[in-house]
């Protein structure tokens, strides 16, 4: 069976929504995405590697991880925790960094609200939206394949939910 998997644009707004259901206990998908050991599983794409260095889960907190590359090379991310309700939702800012958590002030900045539903005893319903505060974000965004990259990711997380 395909997993429920819903991806909006809004230029005007310059939001993307992502909407997901997935085949496990509210529970586990909480923890598959605020457990660094899990998170690192699932949130990049095949042949890619996560590495955290970092991870408050707090609200002010940082996760700062690095997509590794087949090639090897870094790619650091910044996400600072803005609000937390535990088991529905998380709020963060995203950016890229250096690899001491510095954030690469010239590069794309997004805001991510997720939140986390029930939907029956197996089976959770994530939705994220993410903001921007330019349209030319977004359509780095969308223009760099974002909606292939989170369907993998998010299939991955199936896997890792498998496992939970």
């Amino acid at each position: 069976m395909t997993p429920h998997f819903v991806f909006e644009t809004d230029p005007v707004a310059k939001k993307i929504r992502v909407e997901r259901v997935f085949r496990a206990p509210l529970a586990n998908v909480w923890k598959a995405w605020t457990e660094p050991e899990l998170l690192e599983k699932w949130i990049v794409l095949p042949h890619w590697t996560a590495v955290t260095r970092t991870m408050e889960f707090t609200v002010g907190g940082v996760w700062l991880y690095a997509m590794v590359s087949p090639e090897e090379q870094y790619h650091w991310v910044y996400a600072q925790f803005t609000a937390i309700d535990e088991g529905r939702a998380i709020s963060s800012i995203g950016r890229f960094c250096d690899a001491d958590g510095n954030p690469l002030l010239e590069g794309p900045k997004s805001y991510r609200d997720t939140t986390f539903s029930a939907l029956d005893e197996q089976r959770t319903k994530i939705e994220m939206v993410l903001a921007f505060e330019e349209e030319a974000t977004l359509n780095l965004f969308v223009e760099g394949g974002f909606k292939e990259g989170i369907a993998t990711t998010l299939t991955r997380l199936d896997e890792v939910l498998a496992n939970v």
